[in-house]
């Protein structure tokens, strides 16, 4: 399991980020490919070696041709979908400018189809936020990684921006880490520490906050900051390493949907709840609730991937009632688990095995294999499922 530890104690940009991620192996090339591929301006990322305070670092100057368009979270998303990237770099920037919009809106008070990405969403917060995207991907740590970030210095101060003089952290910076839970680290610096950018990727990158965790170091990035201010280095470092013991639980970042019904014809349920699952979602359930005016409804609940996510929500509003869905992260840990097979009066019965720290903790026998055995013999399904676990038990 690939273990990335981001030291964020002086801050977080997204540049800072990128040099980092450079710095630790990522092949520049293959970030210009990415970058290439959006059908945006030019986008020039050139890496340079410098020194902060004595320490060797990377700087990364992104050049972007001048803009005046004002892009929507919808002209962001369309111009990273529409590249043709892997699929997990797509899903990840999305899900930055994502965070970004909704952090916006919040602070402005307006809808998230309102927010025009000024400095947040400009060519080179694009270039920032798909470009470590890339880096990510390259060096094994997108997806299936721990990713555990340092407390976070954030600054004081105050900073200029595109609304005016803005204090530090900005708004949008607070509501970022305070939405993640992210931890804050106090810094005797008076000027801005982390940007909005650099708060979105790192909330939406870490699955944990904290110092570093076990594993075994195998390269580590220095990423400098386009300031070098006389108090402190202005780096943010990355430590990539593997985990030191197999871990015995999978860890994924799913949405949950969710929303309130009472109004729905109860034979509609058992179908919506097939649709879902076969549209991708992980899990759907629903439970029981008391509305308005003592009314009896139900909860409806959908565990889902960021790439299916959409797709859910589309049809929770063409199958049901409701008018809005709750959308929220959640993160799973998931047993590893093999599907063996025994052979019950001649017929097989397949098992799903969870798998905890090398011994077996769960065993379900496939509810559909069982009925079918039960049926064609004439056994109780009671029975049948004696029968299944003893044989279980008799496996080597």
């Amino acid at each position: 399991m690939p273990v990335l530890w981001i030291d964020a104690s002086n801050g977080a940009a997204g540049d800072m980020l990128l040099a980092a991620l450079l710095d630790a192996g990522a092949d520049p090339d293959v970030v210009r490919a990415g970058l290439a591929r959006l059908h945006v301006e030019p986008i020039v990322v050139e890496p340079r070696p410098v020194r902060r305070h004595g320490f060797r670092a990377t700087l990364v100057e992104v050049r972007v041709s001048e803009s005046t368009t004002h892009r929507r979270l919808t002209d962001v998303v369309e111009v990273i979908r529409s590249a043709g990237l892997d699929e997990s770099v797509t899903a990840f920037a999305c899900a930055v400018f994502d965070r970004l919009a909704a952090a916006e809106a919040r602070v402005h008070g307006t809808g998230i189809d309102q927010v025009h990405f000024h400095e947040v969403g400009a060519l080179d917060a694009i270039a920032d936020v798909v470009g470590c995207a890339l880096a990510l991907h390259e060096l094994g740590v997108l997806a299936a990684a721990v990713r555990v970030v340092s407390p976070v210095a954030v600054g004081s101060g105050q900073v200029h921006a595109a609304h005016g003089v803005l204090p530090v952290p900005a708004p949008a910076v607070l509501e970022l880490l305070t939405r993640a839970g992210a931890p804050l680290r106090a810094h005797p610096a008076s000027m801005e520490l982390c940007t909005p950018t650099g708060a979105a990727l790192l909330s939406t990158l870490a699955t944990g906050w904290g110092p570093t965790p076990p594993c075994v170091p195998r390269t580590v990035g220095v990423g400098a900051g386009q300031a070098d201010p006389a108090g402190h280095a202005n780096l943010l470092r990355v430590l990539i390493g593997a985990a030191s013991s197999p871990p015995d639980w999978r860890t994924d970042t799913l949405h949950q949907v969710e929303c309130t019904i009472d109004d729905l014809d109860p034979r509609i349920w058992p179908d919506l709840l097939e649709q879902l699952r076969d549209a991708g979602a992980a899990d759907a359930w629903c439970s029981p609730a008391l509305m308005r005016k003592g009314r009896p409804g139900q909860v409806l609940s959908v565990l889902v991937d960021t790439d299916r996510l959409d797709l859910v929500c589309r049809l929770v509003f063409e199958q049901t009632t409701t008018l809005g869905v709750r959308v929220g992260e959640v993160h799973r840990r998931a047993l590893r688990r093999d599907v063996v097979t025994v052979a019950v009066d001649g017929s097989p019965v397949r098992v799903k095995r969870g798998h905890l720290g090398g011994r077996v903790v769960n065993s379900q026998p496939e509810y559909d294999d069982v009925l079918a055995v039960a049926r064609r013999t004439g056994r109780p399904l009671a029975d049948v499922l004696t029968e299944v676990h003893r044989l279980l038990a008799a496996q080597p």
